[in-house]
C-alpha cells in the first residue's frame, strides 16, 4: 500500500462522536437564542445526528446526556438509531443543574447529596446496559469559592469513594471517562481541575478508567499536546471533546479558533498510537447563534482536515531532523505537513466512500433543513434554557 493509499484508508476508518444536545437549543450560561426546526425529543436529535453522519461517513455515533435525554425505553432508542445507521455512544451524566448540588454532588459535604449523585451515576450504567453504550463519561461541576469554605482534601476523599463504587458497577467492556476543567462554575478550588488529578484518580480505579481531554477546558497557552502525549504513553488517554475557546469554555465549532492546535493534538494522537486505539473521538458543543446541523457538519470536516494533515508528516524525516538537531528542519516538515491543502484529498477519500465530496453542499441539497422546520411545530424544543 502506498504512503498516500494508506492515509486514504486511515481516513476512511475514522469516527467522530457527535453530541445529543448540540441538535437541541444550547449555548451561552447567559441566553440561548431559540432556532425553528431543533429536535423536540431524543428521537429526533438521533434524526439530526443522522444527517451529520449521511454527508461525512464518519459521525456513526450520537453521545446521549442524562437526563437532557431520558426516554422510557434505551433499547428502543438504540434499535431506532440502529435504523438509521447510528449507534448510541457515550452516556454523559448530570449531576450539575439540581438546587441538591449547590455546594457540590461526589464531594457534597451531606452524604444524602453525595448518594443522590452516586445514585444517577449508577443510574447512567443501566442506560448503557440497554444501549450498548460503552463509555461513561464523568465531568463533575464540584468544588468552591472560598478558602476554607470547606476541606479541600476532605472532598478528594469524597470523590475517590464515589468513583470507587461507580467504577466496581461497570461491566465487561464499559469504561468510566473522568473529564477535567480548569475552573467553572467554582473559581478557588475546582474538584477534578486538571489532566494530572484526573489521571490520579484513573490510575487508582483501575484500567477501565480513562481521561478525557476537553480541549476548552485549559488555561490560555497550556501545551494540550503535551498533555495528549502524557496521557497516551501511559495508556490512559480515554478520549476528546473536541470544541474551541478564544477565552474559556466557549464551546464553539472544533478547529474553529486555533486550527493549528488541533494539528498538533491529531499530529500527537497519530504518533502515539491513539489514532488506532480505543480513543474515541467526540464533539461537545453549542451552537447558540449559527444553524446547529451545519455547525456540526463543519466540525467534522474540520477534524478531518487536522487529522489528514497529522497523516502526512513526514515521520523518518522528522526524525532525522530531530536526531541530527536540526531545530529548524524540524520545524519544517511539520509546518509543510500543516500547510498542505488537504481538502482535495478528502473529496477523493468521500467519492471512494460513495458520498457526495462537498458536505455542506450535500446536506443543504437534502432539503432537511426545510423539512424539520415545517415538521417539528408545538410541543417543547429540546434544551436546558438560559
Amino acid at each position: 500500500m502506498t504512503e498516500l493509499a494508506a492515509v486514504k484508508a486511515a481516513l476512511k476508518t475514522q469516527a467522530v462522536e457527535t453530541p445529543s444536545w448540540a441538535y437541541g437549543n444550547s449555548g451561552t450560561r447567559f441566553k440561548v437564542f431559540a432556532q425553528a426546526g431543533v429536535p423536540r425529543t431524543p428521537w429526533e436529535k438521533v434524526d439530526d445526528a443522522a444527517q451529520v453522519h449521511a454527508v461525512t461517513g464518519v459521525a456513526p455515533a450520537v453521545a446521549l446526556h442524562i437526563p437532557w435525554d431520558r426516554v422510557d425505553d434505551y433499547a428502543a432508542l438504540a434499535r431506532h438509531a440502529g435504523d438509521r445507521g447510528l449507534k448510541l455512544g457515550a452516556i454523559n451524566s448530570n449531576t450539575f443543574q439540581d438546587d441538591d448540588y449547590k455546594l457540590g454532588s461526589v464531594c457534597h459535604p451531606d452524604a444524602a447529596v453525595r448518594r443522590k449523585a452516586v445514585d444517577h451515576l449508577l443510574e447512567c450504567i443501566d442506560i448503557m446496559d440497554a444501549t450498548g453504550s460503552s463509555d461513561l463519561k464523568l465531568w463533575f461541576a464540584d468544588g468552591t469559592n472560598y478558602p476554607g469554605q470547606d476541606d479541600v482534601r476532605g472532598r478528594q476523599d469524597r470523590l475517590a469513594q464515589g468513583l470507587a463504587e461507580v467504577y466496581e458497577r461497570l461491566g465487561e467492556g464499559q469504561r468510566m471517562l473522568l473529564e477535567y476543567k480548569l475552573f467553572e462554575p467554582a473559581f478557588y478550588t475546582t474538584d477534578v481541575p486538571d489532566w494530572g488529578t484526573a489521571y490520579a484518580h484513573c490510575l487508582k480505579l483501575g484500567p477501565k478508567a480513562r481521561v478525557v481531554v476537553d480541549t476548552g477546558h485549559h488555561a490560555p497557552g497550556t501545551n494540550i499536546e503535551f498533555i495528549v502525549a502524557a496521557l497516551l504513553r501511559e495508556e490512559r488517554l480515554g478520549g476528546f471533546d473536541f470544541n474551541s475557546r478564544f477565552y474559556a469554555d466557549d464551546d464553539l465549532m472544533a478547529g474553529a479558533a486555533d486550527p493549528f492546535q488541533l494539528f498538533r493534538i491529531m499530529y500527537e494522537v497519530v504518533r502515539g498510537g491513539g489514532f488506532t486505539s480505543e480513543v474515541a473521538f467526540m464533539l461537545d458543543q453549542c451552537h447558540n447563534v449559527e444553524a446547529k446541523i451545519p455547525a456540526i457538519i463543519r466540525s467534522v470536516t474540520n477534524v478531518q482536515e487536522a487529522t489528514a494533515k497529522a497523516l502526512l508528516v513526514d515521520r523518518n524525516a522528522l526524525s532525522a531532523a530531530q536526531d541530527s538537531g536540526d531545530v529548524l528542519e524540524a520545524n519544517a516538515v511539520l509546518m509543510d505537513a500543516y500547510n498542505t491543502d488537504v481538502r482535495p484529498l478528502l473529496r477523493e477519500v468521500r467519492e471512494e466512500m460513495g458520498l457526495d465530496p462537498e458536505p455542506l453542499a450535500a446536506y443543504r441539497r437534502s432539503g432537511w433543513a426545510e423539512k424539520i422546520v415545517a415538521d417539528r411545530v408545538g410541543g417543547r424544543p429540546a434544551g436546558w434554557g438560559a
